[in-house]
């Protein structure tokens, strides 16, 4: 295909030999995956980034112009081509999604590699499981964070604040007692008695106070509204606690 002059775009990022931007290269891709042929400008300084920017009246690159007119950065970028662009502030279930998607199928995986079929009633006790572990996982990236977001609606960590810290290290042995089926008489109480506080608290934040806060599920970064996910969570490590409570005696 030949490129008419609509079809080319300057693009100015920085490629410094301590930095290369990565906004910058995602924005030359989108570009050329839309059909763009690039003039791609280095700014190979900080002193050529910041007269750039004097220049052009700008705060940030990389900067994109088509035929001469500023479109902006990365995100800018993408709003011109009619995509979604990126909201670091905005709510999402992926973080929840990514994970019970990897440990249902990690839970699969172990059962074929053991009973040599993926349905099994193993399968789902390693799903629960395996979730545990892994939600546990990025609790414990950054506990402090965890604990500052989780004491916004937990009642027993309102009460003692060092629930919160040791809240991640329960649910993560727990997960580990599980994934093994031994040591039954510590990991089903562990977990029974974490879900149930858990379901409570978040039972009351949301459908008793009507409160609109985030979940620390997936650690204290995370942007998932607490509500039916956070609680379905919960009630998993309750169920799980239950039915091997009846399963294994």
């Amino acid at each position: 295909m030949q490129l008419t002059a609509d079809r080319k775009a300057d693009l100015y990022r920085m490629v410094m030999p301590q930095h290369v931007c990565p906004y910058g290269l995602k924005a030359k891709d989108l570009l050329e995956r839309q059909g763009f042929e690039v003039e791609d400008h280095w700014l190979t300084t900080r002193e050529d980034t910041d007269r750039f920017k004097v220049e052009h009246g700008v705060k940030s690159t990389p900067q994109t112009f088509i035929n001469g007119k500023r479109i902006g950065g990365f995100d800018d970028l993408q709003r011109h081509f009619g995509k979604a662009a990126n909201d670091p502030n905005a709510t999402t279930y992926t973080p929840v999604v990514a994970v019970f998607s990897m440990t249902a199928l990690m839970a699969l995986a172990a059962s074929v590699a053991v009973y040599d079929t993926p349905l099994t009633v193993r399968a789902g006790e390693w799903f629960i499981a395996f979730s545990m572990c892994v939600l546990a996982l990025l609790k414990l990236q950054d506990v402090e964070t965890f604990s500052s977001m989780f004491l916004g609606y937990d009642l027993l960590g309102r009460r003692w604040v060092r629930y919160a810290y040791a809240y991640p290290y329960l649910e993560a042995g727990a997960g580990v007692l599980m994934v093994a089926s031994i040591l039954n008489w510590l990991s089903i109480p562990v977990a029974l008695f974490i879900g149930t506080v858990g379901a409570a608290s978040v039972f009351k934040a949301v459908y008793v106070d009507k409160r609109e806060i985030k979940c620390a599920c997936v650690g204290g970064s995370s942007k998932v509204p607490l509500g039916f996910v956070s609680l379905t969570e919960n009630l998993m490590m309750v169920a799980m606690a239950v039915w091997m409570l009846v399963a294994h005696h």
